[in-house]
């Protein structure tokens, strides 16, 4: 078990680093307005992929994946798996829930891939391709995302053990609430596919 203190700092890393909004950063900076205005209102990296800015969807991608990654990493060789559990589990809450935006943020996805890329790899790549495959089969980005973390716990504990299967189980529950609007239109059948439209709204 460790510290109170390295629990502490290691979820307050990681909750600095995941609230940092790089899809709205961007798109301001690009002069293409505020995202949350703009389709879905989501500040993910499929939202502003509806701009139709497919490089600044991109950047996007990778850097609210890194920014997930990069607390992990921080707190593992600082204090080890556990805190680099915690600081994972910061990131997420930082991302979906930044103070910086009255706790409105984003729905979690690239960070949870980072994330779980930083704290173990394997299922981390089992992650992304299930999104791949499934972006391929349906082109539907949030039927991608819950069926991949859906299944990373399983994954988690077959290659982690405990600690990881627990946070994936965590980063699982918090997309899933994130994603409750896109499950009732799933169910409806009427949830969006992938496009570059910048019209389509998720």
């Amino acid at each position: 078990m460790i510290p109170v203190f390295e629990i502490i700092a290691s979820s307050v890393l990681g909750y600095l680093l995941g609230s940092i909004p790089f899809g709205l950063v961007l798109t301001r900076l690009a002069g293409l307005g505020d995202i949350r205005k703009i389709g879905s209102g989501n500040i993910g990296a499929t939202n502003v992929l509806r701009t139709g800015n497919k490089p600044l969807a991109l950047a996007t991608l990778l850097l609210d994946s890194g920014k997930g990654a990069i607390a992990a990493l921080l707190a593992l060789a600082w204090a080890g798996p556990e805190a680099a559990a915690v600081a994972a589990g910061g990131a997420m809450l930082g991302h979906t829930f930044p103070v910086w935006l009255g706790f409105k943020g984003g729905k979690g996805v690239a960070t949870a891939l980072g994330v779980l890329l930083a704290i173990s790899w394997p299922v981390g790549i089992i992650a992304c391709l299930t999104w791949l495959a499934m972006a391929l089969l349906f082109r539907i980005s949030s039927l991608s995302a819950l069926t991949a973390l859906g299944l990373s716990p399983l994954v988690g504990w077959y290659f982690g053990g405990g600690l990881v299967a627990g946070l994936c189980l965590f980063i699982a529950v918090l997309v899933f609430i994130r994603h409750d609007a896109n499950i009732r239109r799933l169910l409806k059948g009427e949830e969006p596919k992938i496009t570059l439209s910048k019209k389509t709204a998720a």
